[in-house]
């Protein structure tokens, strides 16, 4: 009697059995496609900060190679900020993904360029795409 039980929960067990056992499988497989996706998510996500940070940087180098022999009042206010931005993205944390203020800290830095760009008096079209990123004016 006891081996029929036996066989009679073996049967029973299998849906549970089976449940468990592609439970498993599928967590092992989500988690190994779920890195590879992160990863590549990440990356592309970088790509897109560096390229938005380097193009603000790119833009703030020829503009105080610009203004680097003006001397009036107004041109001294527009120094500060760039260099105030200047100093910013060379403060910004390129290599540290885990840092908890990269987010604040990039929205300070689009919040500085658009003040040079209004103190400049020019209007920035930064535009990420699959072409590649850019100003354009």
């Amino acid at each position: 009697m006891a081996g029929d039980q036996d066989m009679f929960d073996a049967v029973v067990m299998a849906d549970e059995r089976f449940h468990g056992e592609g439970y498993l499988e599928g967590y092992e497989e989500g988690s190994s496609l779920g890195i590879i996706e992160g990863r590549w998510h990440g990356t592309l996500h970088g790509a897109k900060v560096g390229s938005e940070i380097g193009c603000y940087q790119g833009f703030a180098f020829a503009w105080r190679g610009l203004l680097h022999g003006c001397t009036t009042e107004r041109d001294s206010k527009k120094m500060k900020v760039l260099e105030a931005l200047i100093g910013m993205i060379q403060k910004f944390p390129y290599d540290d993904p885990t840092y908890d203020k990269l987010h604040e800290d990039l929205d300070r830095i689009r919040g500085k360029f658009k003040q040079l760009c209004s103190l400049l008096n020019v209007q920035p079209d930064f535009k990420i795409s699959a072409e590649g990123s850019g100003l354009s004016f």
